[in-house]
């Protein structure tokens, strides 16, 4: 029998109790630049578990200050983090879903103003900060962007040991699930992308190179993450740049190949971000589930596959799943405008019996 959106979901050595899982989306609503989980936050989290999607991932959370994409951003960079995430991952844990992180890392692509703001870029007498990359060419803002540095070996270090201290916080803050932001352009994707990565040292050139930090990153966080718990890693598949050197999701086939080697169990694929002259093709329904359906179908690893993108309907979602199309849901916007996306899917779909409303609201079901 095949799976469904209402099968659950072994993913290591836990258990989702379906195939829906809440796409990582920065709300820029940290208070005072200091990254700390606010109200907000938890409201934003616990009620799309009371909603009852099986994995419930907060947004892109920094792993040191300078990755923050804004200074309005989550971060996990100190112990004092990692308690303001405490109470949000026992509400989600106790609504029955999986809460996980996400670990992130923006590079160049940091030190700008929130989107609400114009996503303007920040300089530092304004509150900015340098960015760092594997290059040191600075993101192609239409206006001066903040200085980018060439990351070194000591900021490669840094940041590698960055990850894995984010990684055991977030261990510490409850969360079963850590994932590595290796995707839209932040930082891991800079390295895997020869649009952007222009080094001539072992982490730059043939493809082989490009993907040796990415993996090492997953190696720190696989090293201090516990085996039980499931690691997963989202990537761009296609830098939708047909018009230059770049990454594509041929290439993107064998780096799932790789990262489950390095003890990777699911791909979360989404697409496109690392330049502003990007060429979407088309943001129709699931426009990108085919990359996610290319990477489990002509992948030789185990891993498996989250698919996102213009997912927005019970029927959709569950006819992905249903059709091996992807293993889990991933449905960004339609969850920030139905939080309880997943009982109403199962309404939809007559599976009200394969979800355990709260007791609180049964009266209105």
């Amino acid at each position: 029998m095949s799976a469904d959106l209402f099968t659950s979901i072994e993913l290591s050595e836990k258990t989702a109790s379906n195939r829906v899982m809440v796409s990582p989306m920065c709300q820029y609503s940290c208070e005072d630049g200091d990254g700390l989980a606010t109200d907000w936050h938890f409201q934003h989290l616990t009620s799309r578990a009371v909603g009852g999607a099986g994995v419930v991932m907060t947004e892109a959370t920094a792993v040191e200050a300078r990755g923050r994409i804004t200074p309005t951003d989550l971060g996990i960079w100190s112990h004092e983090h990692a308690d303001a995430l405490a109470d949000i991952t026992t509400f989600v844990r106790d609504q029955g879903s999986l809460p996980g992180i996400q670990l992130a890392h923006a590079g160049r692509k940091a030190s700008k103003t929130r989107p609400s703001d114009g996503s303007e870029p920040l300089q530092p007498d304004d509150g900015g900060w340098e960015t760092v990359s594997p290059t040191g060419e600075p993101w192609p803002y239409d206006d001066e962007p903040p200085v980018t540095r060439r990351m070194d070996e000591e900021d490669l270090a840094g940041v590698q040991k960055s990850f894995a201290n984010a990684a055991r916080r977030a261990d510490k803050a409850g969360f079963e699930i850590a994932e590595v932001h290796a995707a839209h352009g932040y930082l891991l994707h800079q390295f895997l992308s020869p649009a952007v990565n222009d080094r001539d040292d072992e982490y730059g050139g043939s493809f082989e190179n490009r993907i040796r930090y990415p993996l090492e990153i997953i190696d720190a966080v696989r090293d201090v993450w516990p085996d039980e718990k499931p690691l997963f890693v989202r990537i761009s598949a296609t830098d939708w740049l047909p018009d230059r050197d770049s990454w594509t999701v041929e290439d993107s086939v064998r780096f799932a190949d790789h990262a489950a080697k390095h003890g990777v169990d699911l791909v979360d694929v989404s697409a496109g971000g690392i330049h502003p002259e990007q060429q979407i093709p088309d943001t129709g329904p699931g426009y990108q589930v085919p990359y996610a359906q290319r990477i489990s179908e002509e992948s030789d690893a185990d891993s498996l596959v989250g698919a996102v993108g213009g997912i927005t309907t019970p029927e959709q979602a569950d006819a992905l799943v249903r059709n091996g199309r992807a293993d889990l849901a991933i449905l960004g916007r339609e969850h920030l405008r139905d939080p309880y996306f997943t009982i109403h899917a199962a309404q939809k779909l007559d599976r009200m019996d394969e979800i355990e409303l709260p007791r609180q609201y049964l009266r209105a079901f």
